[in-house]
């Protein structure tokens, strides 16, 4: 089974939706992301009805609302930000907004479907607030709220899976927030991402043979384990995006940390006894400018705590700048979770449990009557 990764042909067959396929496009969609993001008009005021009046100008906070890959670009943005940017920026994952939410925060509502319930219900929830709310979709109820109510909106192509596009409804975050006044001068830093990805596409697309490859060589020491990731600083969320790869890709449980918070309690963890930890295989995110303190937590954290593990791995980060080191880690370990589950025999594009777990839910709530009804509420003049 191991030589089906030098097997195009015989990886095809296994990957029926062409994930594969999809992932290496990544450079195309980052900057056709950024085009699109470019052509929206942000308004200086916005009259929803006669008791909502929205004011479009420079953010005192911003709220990024949204579930799985739609909440990670968030963590992305926020963990990319953080040493630079004097805004707070937090994620939302439920279906109402914190209470300090109100005329100065910038609310993004991100669904790739358009149809994403807690999304949807937050969304409502910033216009009623008069929150300065933009959308990111492909689609469904959150095109239609946004065209309805003419809120500033960027439509991204459909028929993908949702965590494909995180390049789709990642990078017109910072494109909008420089139109609404956030100075952040990252049009060269944004422009490197695709670059690098497209270096990184001579070493890791399904041509290049397993010994030369680095995400099809990640696959093979992965198989037959459970992935434990770990980040740091502006890799937290990146490990957080790997480990639920390796859920909806390769459909294997996966465990996320990131350093120092770990060595404060999940490094108590590999004290367990080996017959458990022999079953996870840690991947540590490494970058060639991690700061020293980081550097020799990792390195004292693989003396004292991981000999046991089944194996120790490590994604080192290509790139200059922040943005294209985050996006070069997820891009190796984007395709190494698909080409595991090519190893597995596992088609990695269908998650039916997530799909029947929303059908249910909009069965149980009767979710589009009434967040419609929510909508009018708002709305009515």
């Amino acid at each position: 089974m191991v030589v089906v990764l030098d097997r195009v042909e015989e990886m095809r067959r296994i990957d029926k939706g062409d994930a594969l396929g999809l992932c290496i496009k990544t450079p195309e969609y980052c900057r056709d992301a950024v085009q699109r993001a470019r052509q929206v008009n942000i308004p200086k005021e916005l009259k929803v009805s006669e008791k909502v009046l929205i004011h479009y100008g420079k953010p005192r906070h911003i709220i990024v609302a949204g579930m799985g890959g739609s909440a990670i670009v968030g963590e992305m943005l926020h963990d990319w930000l953080m040493e630079e940017l004097p805004i707070p920026i937090e994620v939302c994952r439920d279906y109402l907004l914190p209470a300090y939410a109100g005329e100065d925060t910038l609310v993004f509502a991100v669904s790739y479907s358009g149809n994403t319930e807690e999304t949807l219900s937050a969304f409502i929830d910033a216009i009623k607030r008069k929150c300065m709310v933009a959308s990111i979709t492909s689609g469904g109820h959150l095109l239609s709220f946004s065209q309805r109510l003419q809120i500033p909106h960027v439509t991204v192509p459909s028929g993908f899976a949702p965590r494909v596009a995180v390049p789709y409804i990642f990078f017109p975050l910072p494109v909008l927030m420089e139109k609404m006044g956030v100075r952040l001068e990252v049009e060269d830093e944004m422009e490197e991402v695709a670059r690098v990805l497209q270096e990184l596409n001579e070493e890791v697309t399904p041509q290049v043979p397993t010994a030369e490859n680095p995400s099809k060589k990640l696959a093979l020491e992965l198989r037959k384990t459970i992935p434990v990731v770990y980040g740091f600083r502006q890799f937290k969320a990146i490990a957080r995006r790997l480990k639920c790869q390796f859920n909806e890709n390769s459909k294997i449980p996966g465990v996320f940390d990131a350093f120092p918070e770990l060595n404060h309690n999940e490094i108590v963890g590999w004290e367990a006894p080996e017959a458990l930890t022999e079953r996870f295989s840690v991947v540590l995110i490494r970058d060639r400018d991690e700061p020293p303190e980081i550097g020799h937590r990792i390195e004292a954290t693989k003396t004292l705590a991981l000999q046991k593990a089944h194996k120790v791995l490590e994604i080192r980060a290509r790139g200059n700048r922040a943005l294209a080191k985050m996006f070069s880690v997820m891009y190796i370990g984007d395709l190494a979770s698909i080409y595991l589950a090519i190893l597995l025999g596992v088609d990695p594009t269908p998650v039916p449990i997530i799909d029947k777990l929303k059908a249910e839910m909009g069965r149980r709530l009767n979710t589009a009557e009434r967040l419609t009804s929510e909508l009018q509420k708002v709305t009515r003049k």
